[in-house]
This record gives C-alpha cells, structure tokens and sequence, in this order.
C-alpha cells in the first residue's frame, strides 16, 4: 500500500488571483489579528479630530510571520495581475509604515527598493529618498494604507525629482468611502491599487455572526457618510492638512479615545 506524501502547507501555498476572494482573506486576516477594531459607544478621536466608529493598525501585521507571508503573496498576485510582470523597475516605501511591507514586496518581485523620508534631510535631489534612484526608474509606491490619497503627494514628488516614473501606488488597506479620491489620484498621475476594504471587512465581520449588529449597523453608517457620522460623534466633518492621519496607527486615536486604540 503506498501512502501520498504529506505537503507542507507553507511552501505549497498558492495565492488566489481572483480580486474579491483576496479581499476577503485579507479581511479576514486582520480581523483575526485583532488589527481592526469596532466601538460604536465610545468612537475612535484621531489627532486629526476625526471621529470614526472602526479603527485599523496594519502595522500589526509585521508580528505574525506566516500571515504576512500570505499578504505579500496577495500583494505580488494584485501587482503583477493589475501592472504587470516587467512594468516595474523598483519599489519605495513611504516612511514609516509602508517601508517594511516595501522591503517584502521588493523582495518577492526581485526588485531593488529605496524609502522616502516624509521631511528632506540634507541637500540635494535625493535628500529625501534612501537607497539608489535611477534616472526614468518606474517606482511603485508602497504604503500601509490610503484614506483619500493626499498624503501621496509629498512622496510620488520626492521620487519625481529624484528622477523616478510614478504611475502606480500599492496599498494593503483602502477606506474607499471618500468620493474625492479618484480625482486626487488622477491629478497626481497615479493609479491606485489595494487589497482590501471598509466595505470588504464589514461583509466578512456581519458573515462571521461573532459581532454585535447594532455595532456593524453603525459602522455601516459612518461607511455610507462618514463627514456626517463623524460631526454626530464629536468629530470633525472634513479633512485637516494631513489628511492620512485620519484611522491610521500612525495618526492614531488621542490618548483617552476609546479603548486600546
């Protein structure tokens, strides 16, 4: 009688290529590491004074070495699926957040990657960038998330006059309740790309049945009209001058928001 083979899980794990499954995994998974949060009573106070029932911490990701595997191999899948297998030249990440996923991503791709500071230091065209920069370069940008994509602005420039091509942005999680977004995007010249969403986590957290409806009923709220939703909560109704502040671990809730933020 001959026994199969047993197959180590890890090494034989294929990522699915479908966008909506993907989306759903990555859900999942951030749900289950505890990275996102829900708490319709005592709303999230970002330091940009956004109210928010639902709060979400990629950097969370970093310490938990096997799902972070899984991601980077949706991410490689989403990149070379929507860009293409010889479109990019490097990867760069934006400071803080975005540089280590850059550095996962850059080594599943077999690219070279560089980081952008947010503030030059030092002098010259390359001031704000680490790592070499060649001249017509096509960078992908790489960051943890996207609210309604001002924050872009300050690194696609940077490597622009560095001497990079910037036509595409990656990014783990996208709010994708701001209408503004696509013509930021578009002025800037960049396509977005993501793995998953609002509306994406809010299917997977009301299939799971493991959270309270009145909860997700709110949540569903702020996502429908979040300018609305956040001004009822004690929160400002529009965005302040640093707009990605706004649900990210590195805006992150003022000290005595709602819990464990």
């Amino acid at each position: 009688m001959t026994v199969p083979e047993t197959e180590d899980p890890v090494s034989t794990f294929s990522p699915p290529t479908e966008k909506r499954v993907i989306a759903q995994q990555t859900a999942r998974m951030l749900l289950e590491i505890k990275a996102i949060q829900f708490n319709a009573t005592q709303p999230f106070v970002f330091t940009s004074g956004w109210a928010s029932p639902v709060y979400v911490d990629c950097r969370k990701i970093i310490s938990y070495p096997r799902l972070r595997s899984a991601l980077m191999d949706f991410a490689a899948s989403t990149i070379l699926t929507e860009i293409g297998y010889e479109s990019i030249d490097n990867v760069a990440g934006g400071e803080t957040a975005g540089i280590p996923f850059a550095a996962w991503i850059a080594d599943k791709l077999m690219l070279p990657m560089q980081y952008i500071r947010k503030k030059a230091k030092g002098f010259g065209r390359n001031a704000q960038i680490e790592g070499e920069v060649v001249a017509g370069s096509r960078t992908l940008l790489v960051e943890d998330l996207a609210t309604d994509g001002r924050s872009k602005v300050n690194f696609c420039n940077a490597l622009r006059k560095a001497g990079a091509q910037v036509d595409h942005c990656f990014v783990l999680f996208y709010y994708d309740i701001f209408p503004m977004v696509s013509g930021n995007m578009r002025d800037l010249g960049v396509q977005l790309h993501h793995l998953s969403t609002w509306r994406d986590v809010l299917d997977v957290a009301t299939a799971s049945g493991h959270f309270d409806p009145a909860v997700l009923k709110e949540v569903k709220a702020f996502l429908d009209s979040p300018s609305e939703w956040s001004a009822a909560h004690g929160g400002i109704s529009n965005f302040d001058s640093d707009p990605e502040n706004v649900g990210t671990g590195a805006g992150g809730p003022k000290a005595g928001a709602s819990a464990a933020a």
